[in-house]
């Protein structure tokens, strides 16, 4: 069980820190500080800085210092929820996508604490056509991670532990 909790955990720490280095790359030397701001790096795909006072879609928009931290407690208490959850699962995929959820999680987090909003820049777009709204790694880790537990929960039956014999 350790080894799966470890797992998870390592997931969840290398997506933080690979959330906030690229959005330091991205802000920092790359200079994306500004709305509008935005560097073409392929055909389909730019850096476009995009600041994020919502969660998903935009919904529940942080307008005021006190929704700004309301936003903090109720995205904390999710990733103390997802935590709680990495300790009691015995699956190693489900642990994997629970440390996608929770590295996420806090990436976001961190950015609402520091800035009062979520630092948002990956542009995928054909044309005027963006199948997705900009976001960041963050963003991509907790989609992923919920996509994989929805689907392990819908579509996967696990195999029930063999039944040990007694020589009673």
């Amino acid at each position: 069980m350790a080894d799966l909790l470890k797992r998870g955990l390592v997931t969840a720490l290398a997506l933080f820190l690979v959330d906030q280095i690229i959005k330091w790359a991205v802000t920092g030397p790359m200079a994306l500080r500004s709305l509008g701001d935005v560097r073409e790096i392929m055909p389909i795909f730019n850096l476009r800085f995009v600041p994020n006072y919502g969660i998903s879609l935009g919904l529940l928009t942080a307008d005021s210092n006190a929704s700004r931290w309301a936003l903090v407690a109720m995205t904390g208490a999710i990733a103390l929820a997802v935590g709680f959850w990495m300790t009691r699962e015995r699956n190693a995929v489900d642990q994997v996508a629970l440390g996608c959820v929770l590295g996420g999680a806090l990436g976001n987090i961190l950015d609402r604490v520091r800035f009062g909003y979520v630092v948002d820049f990956a542009d995928l777009h054909f044309g005027e056509w963006r199948p997705f709204l900009v976001f960041n790694v963050a963003d991509a880790a907790i989609t992923i991670g919920v996509l994989v537990l929805l689907a392990r929960a819908l579509l996967v039956r696990d195999r029930p532990a063999p039944v040990e014999k007694s020589n009673a």
